[in-house]
This record gives C-alpha cells, structure tokens and sequence, in this order.
C-alpha cells in the first residue's frame, strides 16, 4: 500500500498525532510519501528516524498511490486537490484546524483510523469539482482552472458595488448588484456560500448554486441549478478589474473579461469512515437539534 501526505502547516499541538500517523504507517509497513515543504516543517520540528520519499509537483504523483492523508482543516484538503487534480486518489482528512465538514477525522482517533483503512472500512464521497475558463483566454488560472467549493467573482480596491450579468446556456438569468456572486458545488455549499445565505446541498446533489454576495437588488435570492449548465459571467462596474477567487486562489480580471463556469469532467474522491456521515457532520459542526428544550 502506498500513501502520500499532503499537510500546510506544523502545529506544535498537533505534532504528536502526526508521529502516530507516521509509526501507525511504519508498523504496517504502509509506503510513505509526504510532500516535501511538510516534510522539511516536520524534519525542523521533530527528530524522525526514517528516511521518507516526497513530492513537489503534481507531475511527481500517479496512479501508484491507494490514499492520501491530508493533514489540517478543510483549506488544507483545498490545498491538496490542487496536487491529486484528476488521478482519483481518495484523500482522507485528519482534523488538526477547527471547523472541518471535509476533514472530519479526528486527530485523536488516528490509531483506530488506520486500522479501519487497512480493513476498508470506509467508502469513498465523490465531489463535484467546477471549473473556469474565459473569453476572451486568459493565462491567469493555468492549468489550476478548477475548484472544490465554489468560484466566486467580487468587487475589488473600491467600497462600491459591481454589476453581475449572469446567463445560464447563453440564455440571460439576471444582473446580480452586489459585492459580488458565488457559484458553489454541493460540497461548497456549507462554506462561503452558506455565509452569504445560500442553502445547504447533500454532496451527491447534482446541482450548483449561484449566491449573491450582499445584494442591492433585495429580490435577488439564492438559485440551486443542475450541474449541466453552463454559467456566464460579466462584470462592469467603476473599477476596471474584478477578482476571481477558486476556493482560497485569488485572480484578477479586466472587466471586458467574461468568465465561464461549468462542472469539471472529474471528481475528488473522499473518504468516509464507517459510522460517519454528511448528516451527522452536520449535526455535529452546525449544532442542529442542540435546544436546551430538547
């Protein structure tokens, strides 16, 4: 078995689980592969006495690898995807952040968590991912046109609002005022743009959702759409760029750029523990049925 390890930031509180994970994956002879700027933040930290291989680039991963391990909170996992992009290798996520509806393994439980892997006790989550491209072609993005959560367009250096002209398969939708508009995949759904208002979507869901970002025109609510439409966006409005945000990756774009926003032909792949699940996530991270009066 082969896994990789993907990880942003080394915690000093979190430093004890990540020798678990390491030892727990020594002691059942389990390949290792950690991406090399975690790596060298675990070698300056902790003293390890394997030697491990690491990676630097998508490039350098293929289909060899059975898992990976993505150490952190759900930015991490968006982080991570930008090394997996369309292999299909499962990423699982230890929770070493806060809120976490992507990293939802506890880091206390990486010990029981291995040994529910290796028994494959879980299954796999498959995400839609959406992806960007422009008229006319723009550069910017390379070959990182995609994202797991939501791609957004806002406003940028200016207080006041921009206009969003909005078509979905060329047919016009409406003109968005606000600060800006999310388009959200179902897994995107309970992030930025549940924030802004928009509603909560099961993960298989096969549906986006556009949501206003603090919209002047109050009418203007929330829309779930299928995931086969193709969305275009305009912006015009007293500066001559925008932004364009791909989950935590920020552009900018001159305003005589149209932006294109479709499902992408592949899906990341998350693992989910026996016993676990979307509904108890929620119910656990959003509170739901917590009343004192229950």
């Amino acid at each position: 078995m082969k896994i990789g390890i993907y990880g942003q930031f080394y915690h000093e509180k979190s430093g004890i689980y990540i020798q678990q994970l390491l030892e727990a994956l020594d002691k059942n002879n389990i390949e290792v592969v950690i991406e090399k700027n975690f790596l060298e933040l675990i070698d300056l930290h902790d003293d390890i006495d394997k030697s491990y291989s690491h990676f630097s680039t998508f490039e350098e991963l293929d289909h060899s690898y059975d898992l990976f391990f993505s150490i952190g909170g759900d930015g991490t996992i968006l982080r991570t995807i930008t090394y997996v992009r369309d292999l299909g290798i499962p990423i699982a996520g230890i929770n070493t952040g806060r809120l976490g509806f992507l990293a939802t393994i506890q880091k206390e439980e990486i010990k029981d968590t291995i040994d529910l892997i290796l028994d494959k006790k879980y299954y796999i989550s498959p995400r839609t991912i959406v992806t960007i491209d422009t008229v006319p072609p723009s550069e910017e993005f390379g070959v990182l046109n995609f994202a797991m959560n939501e791609i957004a367009v806002s406003r940028r250096n200016t207080t006041s609002m921009i206009t969003v002209h909005t078509s979905l398969n060329d047919e016009f939708l409406n003109s968005y005022w606000a600060d800006g508009l999310i388009v959200s995949s179902p897994t995107g759904s309970t992030g930025y743009s549940l924030s802004c208002g928009g509603p909560v979507m099961m993960p298989d869901t096969e549906s986006m959702v556009l949501t206003p970002i603090a919209p002047h025109n109050l009418n203007a609510r929330p829309l779930v759409i299928p995931d086969d439409k193709e969305i275009k966006l305009q912006v015009s409005g007293r500066e001559d760029t925008y932004l364009v945000s791909l989950d935590s990756r920020t552009h900018t774009l001159p305003n005589e750029t149209t932006v294109v926003i479709k499902k992408a032909p592949f899906k990341i792949n998350m693992v989910v523990l026996e016993g676990d699940s979307f509904l108890k996530t929620l119910r656990k991270k959003m509170l739901w049925g917590e009343d004192k009066r229950n």
